[in-house]
This record gives C-alpha cells, structure tokens and sequence, in this order.
C-alpha cells in the first residue's frame, strides 16, 4: 500500500533528477518516431543503448525503419542489419513477430491507437515482449501512460530507502511508483508526459552517476537523502 508521504518523496526526486539531466539528450523524448521506438524496445534487450543505435542507423541507411519495409526484408537480411545489438537471430524473429501482431491488428499505427489496458496484454501476448518493453512501448510509442519500472527504478528507489525495498518484482514496484505519483504531475503535465520523462531521467541518473558499482555518489544531489552513498556493491 502507498504511505501518504511517497508522493512527496517521488516528487522530490524527479525535481532532483531533472535538475542534474534535464539537459542532457533522451532518444525517446519527447516525441520519437513511434516505430522506431518499438524496435529500439526490442533491440535494447540485453544490450547497451550504444549498440541499438547503430543497428537503427543501419536500418535507416536501408530504407528499412518502416512495418512495410522492415516486413518486406528476408530473415537473413533483417538479421544482418541488426546485428550490432547482439542476438540478432532471436532480435530478428522477435521483430517478426511483433509486424505480424500489428499486421493482425489492422497496421501498426492501428496497434497503437488501441487503449492501454487493452493494449498491455495483447503485447505481453506476442514472443519477445516482457512486461518492461510493453511498457515502453505503450508509454514512448502509443503515448498513453505506463512506467517501466526497471533495474534502474529498483537500484534508485531502494538506495534511497524508498518504495518495496524487500521485492524484485516489476508489478509490485511499478505500482508503488504510479500510485505513489497520483495526480502530482509537475506544472499540470498530463499523466503520460510525467511518467515518460521521470522514467528517462531514472534511466540517464543511473547510466552516468547512480551506477551498479561505485556510483559517482559526490556529484550527486541525492546525495544527503542515499542510504547508500559511497558503497561500491550492486543494490
């Protein structure tokens, strides 16, 4: 259950983030191509973000960054082309399968205008996608609001003595962050852009200063407010 004073705390923190990153560079915000960002969701799985990008460059060069052109591709050639983000064999038959979903939803534009609660399982149903990246997807590409409550999420709040420290598990932590959060969308942003933005700055937080080992504690702001400040083991 959310204590009265997460909310408070969460908005705290997002102040605290966007003051250190706001500046710095977010590939989905705020308004990526929507395709692109469910492919760059499908190849970010067990890579780094370095990596997909030049898979998505190589697509690009190829004209082949669309459903219709991507669908057209024989294996082999998808696979080539994505394979700087690892994997590529079972990235390529993930991407497949997703066309084919979008293909038996009317198109993708049509997958994406279908309503959140509708759309989550009808992604969770299709091969490669977990909860996380259905959750990115909904939240980056359909635009409707979902948070992906990722490592990145649990090693912040749980470092910061926050939220359902004792679980691992995604559902009980995204919970907890979206109900913790409620109507509190900073300057009256609507609930997606809030999400969206505070899940981007979670992710730029815990790339370049809140790291799994040694974290760069003293460039911090949340420095004063971390149970964890200065500690080199993974949290």
């Amino acid at each position: 259950m959310t204590a009265p004073t997460d909310q408070r705390h969460l908005v705290e923190v997002y102040h605290a983030l966007d003051a250190m990153h706001s500046w710095r560079g977010w590939h989905w915000w705020p308004d990526a191509a929507p395709f692109e960002v469910c492919v760059g969701c499908i190849l970010v799985q067990n890579t780094m973000w370095t990596n997909v990008e030049r898979a998505i460059d190589r697509l690009k060069a190829a004209n082949a960054l669309s459903p219709a052109t991507m669908a057209a591709l024989d294996q082999p050639a998808l696979e080539e082309l994505i394979r700087p983000s690892g994997q590529y064999k079972q990235k390529a038959l993930k991407l497949r399968a997703f066309l084919d979903l979008a293909d038996r939803h009317g198109g993708f534009a049509s997958l994406m205008a279908i309503d959140a609660g509708e759309l989550r399982p009808i992604l969770l149903g299709c091969f490669g996608i977990g909860p996380e990246t259905a959750d990115a997807m909904i939240c980056y590409a359909s635009r409707q609001p979902a948070f992906a409550a990722d490592a990145y999420s649990m090693r912040l709040y749980s470092r910061l003595g926050l939220g359902p420290v004792e679980s691992r598990d995604y559902h009980t932590w995204q919970r907890w962050v979206v109900g913790g959060l409620g109507d509190a969308a900073p300057g009256g942003w609507a609930a997606r852009d809030l999400l969206a933005r505070y899940h981007a700055l979670i992710v730029m937080h815990c790339k370049h200063l809140c790291l799994k080992n040694r974290p760069k504690c003293g460039d911090c702001a949340l420095e004063a407010r971390c149970t964890f400040a200065g500690g080199t083991l993974e949290q």
